[in-house]
């Protein structure tokens, strides 16, 4: 009983905790786009005996649902999440890799049935197996008129290669245009690769968080986070709380982002 009672009283405790938080946060100053690197699941895995990292990368899914949730109880516009890199393609053992593949694929569906969420993938479709690419497509399909928090899913993504897509396209456009070299050259500006990026027509991240402890980028989100704000915590994936998540949004609040000025 004495137990009981006390759960009950470390629940009562994080709920007001939780609820303070959230007052103190003004929406005015809530970053418009807020992209999130889920890592350290493996680690939540094999830290329970748990014989696979599937059951992480499951749990991890479902937080970044719940993680989803509460940007949109916020007021936060625009969320990208990083779920497969281009080198997690490449790199990752067979096994381990097709129960992921699966695992995005039933994260995107159950996005695209959440509210009013706009569900968009951003990354390569060709170095993925077909299911997963038709899984991503229907979630676009089904949420392409919502009006909603829009949702990122960055899978089969890599930011060098997203760069490198977009000068691709602009060369191509150019050459179909009949431009010269010398044309192009003098025209190419930020901007320009900007509007051909998977993600032109977004605002960049205004706040990039990533969990586990780890301190770099991974090659997400390259080019649009150079004024990111970030934020990085110790939480593994799978053990992410709101209450995290309000402390990452608090103290970047607190920020004052200068732009170079």
């Amino acid at each position: 009983m004495t137990s009981k009672r006390s759960a009950e009283g470390r629940g009562l405790l994080y709920r007001l905790y939780n609820a303070r938080l959230k007052r103190q946060i003004d929406r005015a100053t809530v970053p418009h786009h807020v992209a999130m690197i889920i890592d350290g699941n493996r680690r939540w895995a094999r830290q329970l005996g748990f014989d696979t990292a599937a059951h992480g990368h499951r749990a991890g899914a479902a937080k970044m649902e719940e993680f989803v949730a509460w940007c949109d109880d916020i007021g936060v516009e625009v969320v990208t999440l990083y779920l497969l890199s281009n080198d997690n393609v490449v790199k990752r053992d067979a096994a381990e890799l097709t129960d992921l593949i699966e695992i995005i694929a039933g994260l995107a569906g159950r996005l695209s049935r959440r509210g009013d969420w706009r569900v968009q993938h951003v990354g390569r479709s060709d170095n993925l197996p077909g299911h997963l690419v038709d899984a991503l497509r229907d979630a676009e399909t089904l949420t392409a008129a919502n009006v909603g928090l829009h949702v990122n899913l960055a899978a089969g993504y890599g930011g060098r290669y997203e760069i490198v897509d977009a000068v691709r396209q602009i060369i191509q456009n150019h050459s179909s245009n009949g431009g010269s070299l010398d044309e192009l050259g003098a025209s190419l500006t930020p901007e320009t690769i900007g509007e051909h990026l998977y993600t032109r027509g977004q605002p960049d991240p205004d706040l990039v968080i990533r969990t586990s402890g780890e301190q770099r980028l991974s090659d997400f989100l390259v080019w649009q986070s150079a004024h990111s704000e970030f934020y990085f915590m110790e939480a593994l994936g799978p053990d992410l709380r709101e209450i995290d998540f309000l402390r990452a949004i608090r103290d970047y609040t607190t920020r004052e982002r200068r732009f170079g000025k």
